[in-house]
């Protein structure tokens, strides 16, 4: 017998979790009150047994559509939530390999349609063991198929998820949990769960514990018992099992009232700060992940059987968007690592690589000293080679409209015609030679690093150099550009127009506008200013921080990325004509300093810190786009003079330390008294000057002008990295 309770329930659960309009409510309350008066007419007073009002669950509206078939579900004719994208590709690539993982134990290697089947068993075995809709959970792992499915998972489930990686201290591991009010947690393995369980035992409300990979035998700490640890495959068995038991008996179905997942709700937290200050947790909704997955493609137009080579961090944005797009359409994944790159790339000899500037640093270095290690006949002949082709690209680029510009006048078109006719004279005589380089020289090294379609270039700014080399030796290079903010693609160059030393265009569905710092105007094309985004990708917010995302995005909702750069021009002829709308990038307007490891560094902990000590007078943390931070010190010479003499570096007599000797101290002191720091840094600048407001490199209340500093020493910070 059904009560009326369980007839409400039933009857007005919607998929869509949507508000109702008055009339649609009035509708509901005559219906109840009907139901009432014939259950009073009929005299059905069920006094010996209560039917309890059914569980509301929220699901994925593809992935899991058998659940919302008997409970009023439309027919969807598009995606609504990032889960959904499993349920398509399972129909569409069926047997084709998903993913492989083979440094993990055990060696993994999965199928679309079973990917899909781990995805939603995991999705129920995690509301098996407590998990509801909307609550955070931690996902604390690093890179593998699993992270995968319980990101995945823990999506489908209805609930947000939290990520960071293995490698981040147990203090920050901890204000991300508790800052996010999460309520259980997935880590990746027992030797992580050793490493904080004892922090975490102590000061965190856990309602469970999953380990991605290993086996409960190898916990050795005994801080965390009062709380469920389940391994990976005992989520899997026990989602599975629920799901048979749903999917064949329609009491079991009874229990629980579906509703799909809105594309408004927020699907992770993802944290951009380290552990000063307050934390950021940027609010990614479906919705903001869904515009990368339908609208990358026209960047990488992958294609069923392509291989990607995955390495960055999965909690990393750029990283994270770019896996769930590739498999929307049918490519492979492998998982490796930074030590076994190399030889994967040459293993797996992948069409393409979603990578950091590092890595294609790191690549370009080892293809440099590979060609000095050969003979000296065999060097000067790859030399002359490199230099004929990257002169051959350079007039591809003038004779294609491909060369940046600032300038808005329109050239001559006189003028552009004798251009583009010296442009493609030279690159015809040029071009046999580079063609007999790539069957002498280049093919070698594509056979030993694969990217045979192209290296996407993001998370950082892409050296110049290395973009010139990349593009002489025939590996395309396409550099982007976003931020975490943004979910996060902003703008990228495409394989059609791929002007180096920019970022390319906005994506689909995405406006950029470069404003004036101070009076927030619109600037014209080709001045300098701050670059502002707006479209479905941005966040929602940062979580509990309503004053940051009021300083983050303005009232239009246009994001304040914090970055200055300049929109090119439109030309009609010349060699910037196909250069119209590009975004190029010249720094950023705030203090953060991205690293072209991806890594986001914030000196202004380290500067406070450093300033402790009393041989330094001034300090600035430097390292943008570089592979680690510097600094460039102003020290307090008397303070220096007398340190050294009390280390005995100089004698009793000596009045002025050498540059070199100073640096020397500097780094102990660094040492000293930055050691609780989040990062460190490599490189020192000393300099004589102090930073005064005279001399412009000082506001009025003290504040050092980073850009103005780095500015006047460039050159100096440009001879220190090298």
């Amino acid at each position: 017998m059904i009560t009326t309770m369980s007839l409400k329930s039933n009857l007005f659960a919607t998929p869509y979790g949507g508000r109702y309009g008055v009339s649609h409510f009035w509708f509901q309350q005559q219906l109840v009150t009907i139901l009432d008066s014939k259950r009073r007419k009929l005299g059905r007073v069920h006094c010996e047994s209560k039917t309890a009002e059914a569980e509301i669950r929220k699901c994925s509206p593809f992935l899991e559509s058998e659940l919302l078939s008997g409970n009023g579900g439309l027919p969807l004719t598009e995606w609504r939530t990032v889960p959904d994208i499993w349920r398509t590709s399972a129909e569409k690539f069926g047997d084709r390999v998903a993913v492989v993982d083979p440094y993990h134990d055990p060696p993994t290697s999965m199928t679309y349609k079973q990917l899909d089947q781990e995805i939603v068993d995991f999705a129920e075995g995690l509301r098996v063991v407590g998990l509801k809709p909307n609550e955070k959970i931690a996902l604390f792992a690093d890179n593998s198929c699993r992270w995968l499915v319980a990101d995945q998972g823990m999506m489908a489930s209805g609930a947000i998820n939290v990520v960071r990686g293995s490698r981040s201290s147990v203090q920050e591991l901890l204000q991300l949990y508790s800052h996010s009010e999460s309520v259980a947690l997935a880590i990746d393995n027992p030797e992580m769960y050793n490493r904080i369980a004892d922090t975490f035992g102590s000061h965190a409300a856990v309602r469970f514990v999953i380990l991605l990979w290993g086996e409960k035998s190898s916990l050795v700490t005994e801080a965390m018992q009062g709380y469920p640890v389940y391994t990976y495959k005992e989520i899997i068995e026990l989602g599975h099992k629920s799901r048979v038991d749903l999917l064949d008996s329609e009491d079991a179905r009874k229990q629980y009232s579906y509703e799909a997942i809105s594309s408004d709700d927020v699907a992770t937290l993802v944290y951009t700060s380290g552990t000063t200050g307050n934390p950021k947790g940027v609010m990614l909704t479906h919705k903001n992940l869904l515009h990368q997955i339908l609208n990358l493609w026209e960047i990488v137009p992958a294609a069923p059987g392509d291989r990607f080579l995955s390495m960055l961090p999965p909690w990393h944005a750029y990283e994270r968007a770019c896996e769930y797009f590739i498999f929307t359409h049918g490519t492979e994944q492998v998982y490796t690592t930074v030590k076994n790159l190399k030889e994967d790339l040459r293993r797996y000899q992948p069409h393409y690589l979603i990578s950091v500037p590092l890595v294609y640093e790191t690549l370009y270095s080892g293809i440099l000293k590979q060609i000095n290690s050969n003979s000296a006949a065999r060097k000067l002949i790859a030399q002359l080679f490199l230099r004929i082709s990257m002169a051959y690209m350079e007039a591809k680029r003038i004779y294609e409209g491909k060369c940046l510009t600032k300038d808005t006048k329109q050239p001559s078109y006189i003028i552009s015609l004798f251009d583009w006719l010296w442009a493609r004279t030279v690159a015809a005589i040029l071009w046999p030679l580079h063609m007999l380089a790539k069957k002498i020289v280049y093919s070698k090294i594509h056979s030993s690093i694969g990217i045979s379609k192209a290296g996407i270039s993001g998370g950082g700014s892409l050296s110049s150099h290395v973009d010139k080399f990349f593009e002489a030796i025939d590996i395309k290079i396409q550099n982007g550009y976003g931020l975490t903010e943004s979910a996060p693609v902003i703008a990228a160059r495409s394989l059609t127009c791929n002007v180096l030393g920019s970022v390319g265009h906005p994506i689909r569905h995405v406006e950029v506008k470069v404003v004036n710092s101070e009076t927030d105007e619109v600037l014209p094309p080709g001045s300098k200013g701050i670059v502002k985004a707006r479209g479905p990708l941005i966040m929602k917010g940062y979580y509990k921080n309503p004053v940051a995302t009021k300083q983050t995005i303005d009232e239009n909702g246009w994001l304040n990325t914090g970055d200055l750069g300049w929109i090119a021009p439109d030309h009609s002829v010349g060699r910037s004509r196909n250069c119209g709308g590009i975004i190029v990038l010249e720094g950023r307007a705030k203090d953060t300093i991205v690293l072209s490891t991806g890594e986001n560094v914030e000196p202004s902990e380290f500067e406070e810190a450093a300033m402790g000590s009393s041989l330094i007078q001034q300090i600035i943390v430097i390292g943008q786009d570089q592979r680690r931070a510097g600094a460039i010190i102003v020290p307090n010479k008397e303070e220096v003079l007398a340190a050294a003499k009390r280390s005995a570096i100089v004698d009793s007599e000596t009045t002025e330390v050498s540059k070199e000797k100073a640096v020397g101290l500097l780094h102990e002191e660094l040492r000293k008294w930055t050691s609780g720091c989040s990062f460190q840094v490599g490189p020192i600048l000393v300099v004589d000057q102090p930073f005064t407001i005279d001399s412009g490199l000082l506001t009025p209340t003290m504040k050092i002008k980073r850009n103005r500093v780095a500015a006047l020493y460039q050159e100096q910070i440009d001879n220190l990295y090298k």
